[in-house]
């Protein structure tokens, strides 16, 4: 009796292995997808936030910090996200001047300056505005800012982010933050020509203020 139920437990044993051994790899599967869904979610999050604390800091800062100061305040509350290596931020100002209508209302907003992050090494361009169009350029100052743009008027690079919704001379701060994570695993062939989504590994928040 001893013998068989000896024997009973170690073909037990070998059926448990051999059943993990072939689940194991669909667990680990179906588990990176969620993980890397989960990064993704964690690392906009942040973007987020970031943008929104830098657009809240730079209408009430900016004139008392430099703006190089208020975007590393900002990557300081990034982690676990190495904005170093792979982030960015933006901060760019625009004015209510052009097309306002006679009593200096609904005007089209121009950019007046622009500013990028010093400390970052990951150089995606400004989706409302990129600086070097124009004769415009990145000052070599240490300041960030985008240098050659043209006081506010006619000749101003006009932008369509709240076109119609500023009075004249309003100032409005805009702050872009981009994160580039790449995903730990691509597109998923299950077989017959469909294949699952892969991630985009451009991540990307902004906020007016």
């Amino acid at each position: 009796m001893r013998t068989r139920s000896l024997r009973s437990r170690r073909a037990s044993r070998g059926i448990v292995s051999v059943e993990m051994a072939l689940l194991l790899p669909m667990l680990v599967a179906l588990a990176l997808p969620v993980y890397d869904i989960a990064r993704n979610i964690q690392a906009q999050m942040i973007l987020i936030n970031v943008s929104r604390e830098g657009a809240s800091l730079s209408s009430r800062a900016s004139l008392t910090y430099p703006m190089q100061t208020i975007m590393s305040s900002l990557t300081a509350t990034t982690p676990p996200l190495n904005m170093t290596a792979h982030g960015m931020i933006y901060i760019t100002e625009i004015m209510g001047n052009n097309n306002c209508d006679s009593s200096g209302n609904n005007c089209t907003g121009v950019v007046v300056a622009q500013y990028r992050w010093n400390g970052g090494n990951y150089y995606p361009a400004s989706q409302l505005w990129s600086c070097g169009n124009s004769g415009t350029r990145w000052a070599t100052d240490g300041s960030g800012g985008c240098s050659g743009i043209p006081a506010a008027g006619s000749t101003s690079p006009v932008v369509n982010l709240l076109q119609g919704k500023l009075s004249d001379g309003q100032i409005a701060y805009v702050v872009e933050a981009f994160y580039l994570q790449t995903p730990l695993i691509g597109s998923l062939n299950l077989g017959g020509g469909i294949k699952t989504p892969a991630l985009s590994p451009n991540l990307y928040a902004m906020t007016v203020f």
